[in-house]
């Protein structure tokens, strides 16, 4: 086949008034051959016969359930090798990639809520350094749904107690509560989330917006972006406060610069969909926030224990003293999220102790053993002479 080196020489000796067969004779060709190349005014194109893909049966297959919305690689190459395809998965990522722009995605329509009516939640974390070493830290954003500002908590644990915890510092911090609080479908918040009788809430979440006032609501599942506003602020404290502090001497230090920064930087921003100071904004959503109330919620731990016959209750493998009294009844004991404990009969505090690790011992209250220590002490007294006689 000819190249272009030999279709130019081709030109080159019919200008010179070379024969065709001559020409011919020369690159070793048919006169035909010559006669075709002048005819076309160039070298023939090569063209390389397409070979078939591995793909290539199950693209109809493919289309379709693009199509009805399947856009998961993995969950389309289950498919296609349940029809026989034998190939790998990059050749199907390369097939669908250049078609992702035709996707259909689900409108969101942004929707802004009036002052005082929605507080939207959500969790996040982070690795910091606390005390020269490095840790995990989970932080819950509960943001204001009409002027954005919001609030954040850094803790140990995402576990309900925390979560609720998390809820009632941001309305401490606020000032108020919300008519209503959005929360996406964690388990600390919501147990079951069916699509016609609506969300069954926890019975302790349920017990905490009856003490503060406000009508719990969850996000339909797998629409969580109906939270969207939060969502955006978890982000922005990982790419603000995180960047700017690293490092911690303690969790009250950690949430102390976190406050400080809400009041100096978060609270003073322009926010850029509202265009307003996000503080200046609060002020007229203030007054719409319902009030607090005048106790605050118990967000302990709540477990019931057994009090054993030398008055004393085993709780995270130490023992803690109780009033002797209640040897062998079951008492209900609060482990605050202060490391503060404390041991309830029925609705009476009847001991509080500091946790206290394995090391230091079992808490001991002198009085709670008075009774049991004044029966101890009472020994039979008996004279000598009985000993004597049984001798």
């Amino acid at each position: 086949m000819l190249n272009q080196e030999d279709f130019i020489m081709i030109r080159t000796l019919k200008k010179r008034g070379v024969y065709n067969k001559d020409i011919a004779a020369e690159l070793g060709v048919h006169p035909r051959t010559v006669s075709r190349a002048l005819q076309r005014g160039g070298a023939p194109e090569r063209t390389r016969k397409k070979r078939g893909s591995k793909l290539d049966p199950y693209k109809p297959t493919i289309d379709r359930l693009l199509d009805e919305g399947v856009w998961n690689a993995v969950v389309i190459l289950r498919e296609i090798q349940a029809l026989g395809y034998d190939g790998g998965s990059t050749i199907l990522r390369d097939y669908i990639q250049p078609r992702r722009p035709q996707r259909q995605s689900k409108a969101t329509v942004r929707f802004e809520t009036p002052p005082g009516r929605q507080l939207q939640t959500d969790w996040g974390e982070s690795i910091i350094e606390m005390a020269g070493m490095e840790t995990k830290v989970y932080f819950i954003v509960n943001q204001l749904g009409y002027s954005r500002r919001f609030h954040f908590w850094c803790t140990d644990s995402l576990d309900a107690e925390h979560t609720y915890e998390g809820l009632i510092r941001s309305f401490e911090y606020f000032g108020g509560v919300t008519e209503e609080v959005l929360v996406d479908n964690q388990k600390t918040a919501v147990m079951r989330h069916p699509t016609l009788d609506g969300p069954t809430f926890h019975p302790r979440f349920v017990d905490l917006a009856q003490h503060y006032g406000f009508q719990p609501r969850a996000c339909k599942p797998y629409r969580a972006r109906t939270k969207g506003k939060d969502e955006r602020m978890v982000g922005y404290v990982k790419q603000h406060f995180f960047v700017r502090y690293r490092s911690f001497e303690s969790w009250a230090h950690l949430n102390q610069l976190a406050e400080q920064w809400l009041r100096d930087e978060a609270d003073a921003r322009v926010h850029g969909t509202l265009k307003e100071v996000v503080s200046e904004r609060f002020e007229r959503e203030k007054p719409y926030l319902l009030p607090l109330p005048t106790a605050r919620y118990d967000t302990a731990y709540i477990e019931p224990r057994q009090v054993g016959w030398d008055a004393y209750v085993n709780v995270r493998g130490n023992r803690y003293s109780v009033p002797d009294q209640l040897t062998g009844q079951t008492v209900r004991v609060h482990i605050g999220l202060d490391d503060c404990l404390r041991v309830y009969a029925g609705e009476n505090l009847v001991a509080q102790h500091r946790l206290r690790s394995a090391a230091e011992g079992w808490a001991t209250v002198p009085d709670h053993h008075a009774r049991l220590w004044a029966e101890t002490l009472k020994v039979e007294q008996r004279s000598l002479q009985t000993y004597e006689a049984v001798l």
